[in-house]
């Protein structure tokens, strides 16, 4: 295998701009594959549709959902919400030949490799809170004064489970049960949507946000789990860092207002491995 892996994130293809750009989306080798991490968009069928598009073009495609794709708004002609949301979205995925994170984690040979390169869906229980903060009741307390509340409050339900977090909880062990079997001679690329540390959230202009942003839970898996690569988005905030000898890689595209900023339309696609 000579291609590159590559990943990108917060695709958001309800934006015509943001459409246009990933509509352009390219391997530049028969042997690219493509992570996907999460929030490609929150309409079910713009998802699947954009997911099989690039699965068509590229070796392979990885996915794992943002919150966006966990959605159930009034207007998406499949009203399903919570769990079994993300149990649709992950048998779409699975019948345009996508990876997801119920699959066999599969092993990149090509440059960089060999590496697992595993899908991770942990949701988030709202543990990244401001310093002082006690609790989840007195961290969104202050985050509804201040005006900071993820639009996740009103549209990503968690049925069947009694709360997000508790949903956060059940992945968190049902992940953490996979990671532990792989093979230890191999090193992973671990892909989420939320960043796997805190650090990253420290930069947010409104800090209230990071509750939404992850979950301590995950802070020394990208050692625990031998990884070279930790792939994620959600911020908006695309750049690379290293934590703990390791590096990290926000891959987000973002809102037009957010690249655009950044002058000219974005080559989005970052190489991996």
């Amino acid at each position: 295998m000579t291609g590159s892996l590559l990943a990108i994130s917060d695709l958001h293809v309800a934006y015509p701009e943001n459409r246009r750009i990933v509509d352009r989306l390219r391997p530049g080798s028969d042997d690219d594959w493509l992570i996907v991490a999460g929030d490609v968009g929150e309409i079910f069928a713009d998802v699947v549709h954009t997911l099989a598009t690039l699965r068509s073009r590229f070796r392979q495609v990885i996915w794992t959902p943002g919150n966006h794709e966990l959605w159930t708004r009034a207007d998406d002609p499949l009203p399903v919400r919570g769990a079994a949301r993300y149990d649709a979205l992950v048998r779409a995925c699975r019948d345009n030949g996508i990876v997801t994170p119920e699959d066999e984690y599969p092993i990149w040979t090509g440059a960089g490799g060999p590496a697992v390169v595993a899908p991770l869906f942990v949701l988030y229980d709202y543990s990244f809170r401001m310093p002082g903060v006690r609790d989840k009741t007195e961290s969104l307390r202050r985050a509804y004064a201040a005006g900071i509340v993820c639009t996740d409050e009103a549209l990503l339900h968690f049925d069947p489970y009694p709360s997000r977090e508790a949903w956060c909880w059940d992945r968190l062990e049902r992940t953490s049960r996979r990671l532990a079997e792989l093979d230890p001679a191999l090193p992973t690329v671990l892909v989420s949507h939320w960043p796997l540390v805190r650090q990253p959230t420290d930069v947010l202009r409104h800090p209230e946000f990071a509750q939404w942003c992850g979950t301590v839970r995950t802070g020394d898996w990208h050692l625990r789990h031998r990884a070279v690569a930790a792939v994620y988005g959600h911020l908006h905030i695309p750049l690379s860092t290293s934590y703990d000898g390791v590096r990290f890689e926000e891959v987000s595209l973002g809102y037009p207002r957010e690249w655009g900023r950044r002058g000219g339309a974005p080559e989005p696609l970052r190489r991996i491995l």
